[in-house]
C-alpha cells in the first residue's frame, strides 16, 4: 500500500513528498569538468568544495578517460602540472609587489590562483554535496545526456542508483524510471543569438533589459543574511540578459550564483582555440611565454585526443583557461547580491571584470538604480553599517567605499 502510494504520487508528478529528504554525499575523485557540467549547473544543491584558488593542487588528483592511452594522458597531466608549479614561482615576486603588506603571507595562494589556469579540467575535486531525492533521481536520468565526460557521469549515476536503493528499497521503481528516461541535452544557436544582439568580439554584452532597479537598497540588501531573498520587492520583476565569454575556471565560480540561470551549450558546438590570460601573467614576459606554451600544448593534446576518442572523453584535457560562451539571465534583486559579492576586491579577478562590465553597461543604458550595484563595503558605508568591510582579516587593503565606480582598479 505504501509503495503503491509512493509510485502513484511520483508518476503524477507530485514531487513535494520526495523533497523533504536530503542526502549529503562526500564526493572524492570527480573531475572538475563534470562538477561544472552536471552538479553545479542547477539551483537545487549545496556544495562545499576544496578551491583551486587557494589550495595547492596535487599531481595524483587527475581523472582519466575510459579510452585512450593512459601513458599519454599521464605525460600530459604531468607536463601541465609542472607548468603550474613553475608559474607559481615565477609569479610570486609580482604578487608580493602588489598585495598589501599585511596580506603578504597570502602571496603564494594568490600566485596559485593565477597559475591554476593552466591546469586541465581533468583535475579532480573533493567536496560535500547536498541534494534532495528528486535531484538524485534527475542526476541518474540526465547523466547519459551529458555532452562532455559522459562515461564518468554515467558511472556516477550507477553509484547513486545503487546507494539510493540500499538506503530505501521502495525507491527502486523510481530509480528504474530515471534509468529508462531519455532526456535530451538542449541545442542552442549561439552564433544566431550573437548576430541578433550585435555581439562582435566583446566578451560581455548586456541586452533585453526589462524594468528597472530603482528599489530601496536598505538592510534587506546590506545585511549578510540578505533578507531581500525572503522579502521580494519590485527588483524581482525586472532584469536583463548577458552574453558572456569567460574561462571554464571563472564560470565554475560564476555558476555558484544559483539565481543567475544560464544556458551553457555543449562545448563541441562552440569550440574554438581561445583562452583567457590573467593580467598579471600578461605583464610578465617570462610567465606569459610559459603560459602561452602550456595552453597551446593543451589545445594540441586535446585536439589529437578528440580525433581518437571523441570530444566527450577528450574534454578532460581542456585547460581552466579555455573560454566558453554562455547566456545568463538575472533579476535585479538577485543581481544586487551578485554585484556585491563579485565587485569585492577579494573576488576572482576575471569575474570581477565581467560584473564590472555588466554594471557599466547598465549605467550607460541609464537603467534606474544601476548606480546602486556596488561592492558590500560601499553599500554598508552608505547605510552607516559597521564594520564597513565585512571581510575581517581578509580586508583587501583598499578603501573601495571611498572610490567612485569609475575609479575601481584591481592590481590582482
Amino acid at each position: 500500500r505504501k509503495d503503491d502510494l509512493l509510485q502513484g504520487i511520483f508518476k503524477g508528478g507530485h514531487h513535494t513528498t520526495l523533497m523533504h529528504t536530503h542526502i549529503t554525499m562526500l564526493i572524492s575523485g570527480m573531475s572538475r569538468h563534470l562538477i561544472w557540467r552536471m552538479l553545479h549547473v542547477h539551483p537545487y544543491y549545496n556544495s562545499e568544495q576544496v578551491s583551486q584558488r587557494y589550495a595547492k593542487m596535487k599531481l595524483e588528483n587527475f581523472v582519466y578517460p575510459e579510452t585512450g592511452s593512459r601513458a599519454e594522458w599521464e605525460a600530459y597531466y604531468r607536463d601541465r602540472f609542472m607548468d603550474y608549479e613553475a608559474l607559481i614561482e615565477i609569479l610570486l615576486p609580482d604578487v608580493e609587489a602588489v598585495v598589501p603588506k599585511f596580506r603578504r603571507k597570502d602571496s603564494r595562494k594568490k600566485a596559485q590562483e593565477m597559475a591554476r589556469y593552466v591546469l586541465p579540467g581533468g583535475m579532480s575535486a573533493y567536496l560535500y554535496h547536498t541534494v534532495n531525492v528528486i535531484t538524485v533521481l534527475r542526476y541518474i536520468a540526465v547523466a547519459k545526456a551529458m555532452p562532455e565526460c559522459r562515461s564518468e557521469a554515467m558511472a556516477f549515476a550507477d553509484i547513486l542508483a545503487e546507494k539510493l536503493i540500499e538506503t530505501d528499497a521502495s525507491l527502486a521503481p523510481l530509480v528504474e524510471h530515471a534509468q529508462a528516461a531519455n532526456p535530451v541535452f538542449p541545442a542552442f544557436d549561439m552564433n544566431g543569438l550573437k548576430a541578433k544582439i550585435g555581439v562582435d568580439d566583446e566578451p560581455v554584452k548586456v541586452y533585453d533589459v526589462v524594468g528597472d532597479a530603482a528599489f530601496e537598497v536598505n538592510e534587506n540588501y546590506a545585511d549578510v543574511l540578505r533578507y531581500s531573498q525572503m522579502l521580494p520587492d519590485q527588483g524581482v520583476l525586472g532584469g536583463f540578459s548577458t552574453y558572456t565569454r569567460l574561462s571554464l575556471s571563472a564560470d565554475a565560480q560564476n555558476q555558484r550564483h544559483r539565481r543567475s540561470p544560464a544556458v551553457r551549450p555543449a562545448l563541441e558546438t562552440i569550440y574554438a582555440r581561445r583562452h583567457y590570460v590573467p593580467p598579471i601573467i600578461a605583464k610578465n614576459p617570462e610567465a606569459l611565454a610559459l603560459y602561452e606554451r602550456a595552453i597551446a600544448a593543451s589545445y594540441d593534446f586535446f585536439e589529437a585526443q578528440r580525433d581518437c576518442i571523441g570530444f566527450s572523453e577528450a574534454a578532460y584535457a581542456l585547460s581552466n583557461a579555455h573560454e566558453i560562451e554562455l547566456v545568463e539571465r538575472n533579476d535585479f534583486t538577485s543581481f544586487h547580491h551578485k554585484a556585491q559579492m563579485r565587485l569585492c576586491y577579494n573576488a576572482q579577478e576575471e569575474i570581477f571584470d565581467i560584473v564590472y562590465e555588466q554594471v557599466k553597461q547598465l549605467r550607460a543604458m541609464e537603467v534606474p538604480g544601476a548606480e546602486e550595484f556596488l561592492p558590500p563595503c560601499a553599500t554598508r558605508f552608505a547605510m552607516k553599517i559597521r564594520p564597513t568591510c565585512p571581510e575581517g582579516d581578509h580586508f583587501c587593503g583598499v578603501k573601495v567605499w571611498k572610490l567612485d565606480f569609475e575609479e575601481y582598479k584591481r592590481e590582482i
